[in-house]
């Protein structure tokens, strides 16, 4: 970002803090950068499934970042977390065509639909929307944000137990069009992971379909 540009942010910024201050985390988040996050990917194994997270949530900066934006809608911590993503993808994606020559979709964890209404944004979506045009118009890969649909309202996982959470996401998910997703790569997305039963859950109705599942968070908490 240029020097020019950042000073008239700050600027904006200011002045909106004066009608409407904003909550500290967001005005934390609003002035990281890139490389303040530190893109570490980690695998490890989770209700049966492999996960990647890119970014280790214990750095302030990303859970700053990843809470202005789940919490208060933030645009820049969808940017910055974007182009983390990005540079992750870039190298995967490459990868996978290298062996396959499946098709390859971005599909982000879906809200049930009365929680998004609530929240007014699904967070990870907004963070995939930020990606380069490369990675939604088929280039690289295609945007499904449709592809998967949660079909029943779910308690918040933050407030269970690992076995409560385990119980809570069976049979969420569904993938309501089986052509749009058979035989293709699918990288599915989410903000945040801790247990991995939502990113496990959700995997299941696009496995039933032939489609090859990579299950992918920003972050692990």
């Amino acid at each position: 970002m240029g020097v020019k540009l950042q000073k008239l942010r700050d600027i904006i910024f200011f002045a909106i803090d004066i009608v409407l201050p904003r909550k500290e985390r967001t005005i934390r988040a609003e002035r990281r950068t890139i490389e303040e996050l530190g893109i570490t990917p980690q695998t490890h194994d989770a209700c049966g499934v492999k996960i990647t997270t890119i970014l280790d949530y214990k750095n302030p900066a990303v859970e700053d970042c990843i809470r202005a934006l789940k919490y208060d809608g933030s645009s820049r911590s969808a940017e910055i977390l974007a182009e983390a993503l990005a540079d992750y993808l870039r190298e995967e994606i490459s990868q996978v065509k290298s062996f396959s020559p499946r098709k390859i979709l971005l599909v982000p964890i879906p809200l049930f639909k009365t929680r998004e209404r609530e929240r007014g944004f699904n967070q990870i979506e907004i963070v995939l929307k930020k990606l380069p045009k490369e990675f939604l118009d088929g280039t690289l890969s295609a945007f499904a944000p449709r592809a998967l649909v949660r079909i029943r309202e779910t308690k918040q996982q933050t407030k269970l137990s690992r076995a409560e959470r385990l119980k809570n996401m069976t049979k969420a998910f569904s993938a309501p069009n089986t052509e749009a997703v058979q035989d293709k790569h699918i990288f599915l997305i989410d903000d945040v992971t801790t247990t991995g039963a939502t990113l496990a859950e959700a995997a299941r109705p696009l496995r039933k379909t032939g489609a090859e599942v990579t299950a992918l968070a920003l972050a692990r908490a």
